[in-house]
């Protein structure tokens, strides 16, 4: 009879993030899960606003004003910038699900792309809400 081990065979480890630079299309894609948080989080904004106005006018006048305050203005900023990303991210995935835009240069172009068009997005949306005096 032959011997055999009882344990598992030896298997080579997966690359992980300390052995690959960081490129941008992988900077992309994390940044893309982020911003799925974010939008789990603005969902939860836009209920408890729904709540508030069901509640009557005092309550609703306090998440308006928590809303109003400096960490509310943050969180919605990181809301809207999270919706312009999800945009801009879903129009490059539409192309690479018909097969354009794998070649390496053009990658690395489109997530420029995606990062510039959300923060000049954001930028201007709250440039134009702060000019009709929203806030």
């Amino acid at each position: 009879m032959t011997e055999t081990s009882r344990g598992l065979p030896e298997r080579p480890l997966s690359p992980h993030l300390q052995v690959w630079r960081p490129h941008l299309t992988m900077i992309c894609s994390i940044t893309h899960r982020f911003s799925l948080f974010g939008l789990y989080l603005g969902v939860l904004l836009l209920a408890g606003w729904g709540v508030a106005l069901a509640s009557g006018p005092d309550h609703f006048a306090c998440y308006q004003s928590a809303l109003g305050s400096l960490l509310g203005k943050i969180a919605l900023f990181g809301v809207t910038c999270a919706i312009f990303y999800n945009v801009a991210y879903i129009i490059r995935q539409t192309f690479w699900d018909l097969g354009k835009g794998f070649a390496p240069k053009t990658a690395d172009l489109t997530a420029v792309v995606v990062f510039a068009f959300t923060i000049v997005a954001s930028v201007v949306t709250w440039a134009i809400a702060a000019a009709t005096g929203v806030f």
